[in-house]
C-alpha cells in the first residue's frame, strides 16, 4: 500500500471509528417517535393516569419511541415542577418504548436543571429547543448555550430546529461547532422546508437527522433517518405502519399515502379548531378513554368541533 493510500485508509478508519462513537440513544437511527400531547383533566391540571395510558397506546400501535414535553406536549404552558412530574410518569409507564425529554427553557439555569433530571431518571436522550423570545441570538450565544447544556449532562442531544414558533433556528454552523460532542445526536427539523432539510442532510450524515413534519419524511428514510411526528397523536399506528413496511422493505410510500389521506379527512373536519385540543380529543376517541384536554392558553373544542372531528374519525376509519 502506498504512502498516500494507507493515509487514506487511516484518515476512512479514523472517520469510521468517530461515527461509531456517536451516541445516538437509540438501537438505530429509522425509527418512529410520538412527539407526545400532554393531558390535562377537565380543570387543566396534569392527569398522570391519561399519561400512562397514552403511553401503553402507542407501544400498541407500534411506536418505537415518544418525545416528551416538545411543542405537541404544550411545553411552555407547565411548570418546572409539573414538567419534573410529567418526565417521571412517562419514565415508569414507558413500557419499553425509547423516551426523548424536551429541557427547554429560555435560561440555561433551569435547562440544565430539567436536562439533569431527565438523565438521573432514565430518559434515552433530549431535544433541546434554542433559548426563545430573544429575536435571533448570535451563533457564538447558542453555541455557548449548548455546550454548557452538553458538559452538564450527558444525554444525547438533539437539536430543535422550529423557527417558526422559537423564532430561534439552528444553522449549520452551530451544528458544526458542537461536533466534537460524542452526545450530539441530531436534530428534529419541524420547520417543514424542503431545502433545509436536505442541508441538514448533507451536513451531518453520521447523526440522526429526524424530520419532524412528513412532507420530508420520504427523504428522511431514504437516507436512513428517523422521524418525530405530532401526526402520531391522531394516527399513531398508520406512522407506525410506515416504518414497519419500511424495516420490511415493503411499500412504506403506500402506508405514507395512507397517513396523507386521513389527515386531509381530518383537516377537512376541523372547523377551526386549534392543534393542541384537536389532537387531544382524536387520541382519547381512538383510545376509547375519557375526554383530554389542551391546557390554557388553547381553548377547548366546541360541541360542533367535536362532532365534525368525531364524523371525520369514523371516515377514515371506514378508509382503513
Amino acid at each position: 500500500m502506498g504512502i498516500a493510500a494507507g493515509v487514506a485508509a487511516t484518515a476512512m478508519i479514523g472517520s469510521a471509528a468517530k461515527a461509531q462513537s456517536v451516541k445516538l440513544g437509540s438501537p438505530r437511527k429509522t425509527m418512529y417517535w410520538v412527539a407526545t400531547v400532554t393531558p390535562c383533566n377537565a380543570k387543566g391540571m396534569f392527569d398522570p393516569g391519561a399519561m400512562a395510558a397514552i403511553m401503553q397506546w402507542h407501544k400498541s400501535q407500534g411506536a418505537d419511541g415518544v418525545v416528551v414535553l416538545g411543542t405537541s406536549g404544550e411545553f411552555p404552558s407547565f411548570s418546572q415542577a409539573e414538567r419534573k412530574t410529567v418526565t417521571e410518569t412517562v419514565l415508569k409507564n414507558r413500557n419499553g418504548l425509547n423516551v426523548i425529554v424536551g429541557p427547554g427553557t429560555s435560561n440555561i439555569i433551569e435547562t440544565i436543571d430539567l436536562a439533569t433530571h431527565a438523565e438521573k431518571n432514565g430518559a434515552d436522550g433530549l431535544l433541546v429547543i434554542p433559548p426563545f423570545y430573544f429575536n435571533q441570538p448570535p451563533v457564538e450565544g447558542l453555541t455557548d448555550y449548548y455546550k454548557r447544556l452538553m458538559d452538564a449532562c450527558g444525554l444525547p442531544t438533539n437539536l430543535y430546529h422550529i423557527p417558526g414558533t422559537s423564532e430561534v433556528g439552528i444553522p449549520i454552523e452551530l451544528l458544526n461547532n458542537l461536533k466534537g460532542y460524542s452526545h450530539l445526536a441530531g436534530i428534529k427539523d419541524s420547520s417543514g422546508s424542503v431545502e433545509g432539510y436536505q442541508a441538514f442532510l448533507a451536513a451531518a450524515p453520521a447523526l440522526n437527522m429526524r424530520c419532524g413534519t412528513n412532507n420530508n419524511l420520504e427523504s428522511a428514510l431514504e437516507a436512513g433517518m428517523g422521524t418525530i411526528l405530532a401526526d402520531g397523536n391522531q394516527f399513531s399506528g398508520k406512522c407506525a405502519a410506515i416504518f414497519k413496511a419500511y424495516h420490511a422493505k415493503g411499500d412504506w410510500k403506500g402506508e405514507l399515502a395512507k397517513l396523507r389521506a386521513a389527515q386531509r379527512v381530518m383537516r377537512d373536519a376541523n372547523m377551526g379548531a386549534n392543534t393542541y385540543a384537536t389532537m387531544k380529543y382524536v387520541l382519547s376517541l381512538e383510545m376509547g378513554g375519557p375526554e383530554i384536554y389542551a391546557r390554557t392558553p388553547y381553548p377547548q373544542l366546541t360541541d360542533a368541533q367535536k362532532a365534525s372531528l368525531k364524523a371525520g374519525l369514523a371516515k377514515v376509519k371506514a378508509m382503513a
